[in-house]
């Protein structure tokens, strides 16, 4: 029964992270792309996929995943999403600087860019948060790391959903249903657990 269960959840992380990817990768949108942008737009999904995993690392949730070195896999992942969202940026600023530009400045006339460049600084400022994490008691680290990734999953998940592009509609909808059910679920594990330990409350 184990087993089956620790299959059964590996085989829907695994779907819910690599079919985003062939949906996009066999868009037809990507006749009409340059390569540039092909390459920019893949890295947004990529990044996408990466916010599915991040909770699911940081809490655990994988079976057969020692929680330390999951934690150990969280942060290496967070690299490549910082990475992810720069080249999707890069990307894009090759292909047309005027348009990053009024995105970067919150001017930009299409409401997911704003979406968009609201979770990029979040995430850059979660990253910058994560280096700094010796300042911080492990309490106030823990409130401030979740609540700037909460706004960048909620920014882009918004900012996916309001793209016509090359992520299939219902597998976009899916990935980012899943990352923000999941995103809370793991910002509310830690007092879930707390009440549970409180005497009077089992």
């Amino acid at each position: 029964m184990r087993m089956a269960r620790a299959l059964l959840i590996w085989t829907g992380f695994v779907l819910a992270l690599v079919l985003p990817l062939i949906f996009a990768a066999t868009s037809e949108y990507l006749a009409w792309r340059d390569p540039v942008y092909i390459a920019a737009g893949f890295a947004g999904v990529v990044a996408l996929t990466l916010l599915l995993a991040q909770p699911f690392l940081a809490c655990g949730w994988l079976p057969g995943v020692h929680l330390p070195l999951s934690r150990r896999v969280h942060r290496a992942v967070g690299v490549f999403l910082v990475a992810a969202v720069v080249v999707h940026v890069a990307g894009l600023w090759i292909t047309s600087p005027p348009d990053i530009i009024d995105a970067l400045l919150l001017r930009s006339p299409t409401p997911f860019s704003v979406w968009g460049v609201v979770a990029m600084w979040a995430l850059f400022a979660a990253a910058l948060l994560s280096l700094m994490r010796r300042r911080f008691s492990p309490r106030s680290w823990r409130f401030s790391h979740t609540s700037i990734v909460s706004i960048v999953v909620l920014g882009s998940a918004v900012h996916a959903f309001l793209i016509e592009g090359t992520m299939n509609t219902t597998s976009k909808a899916v990935l980012c249903s899943l990352a923000m059910i999941a995103t809370v679920a793991a910002v509310a594990s830690p007092w879930l657990r707390a009440r549970r330990r409180v005497p009077g409350k089992e």
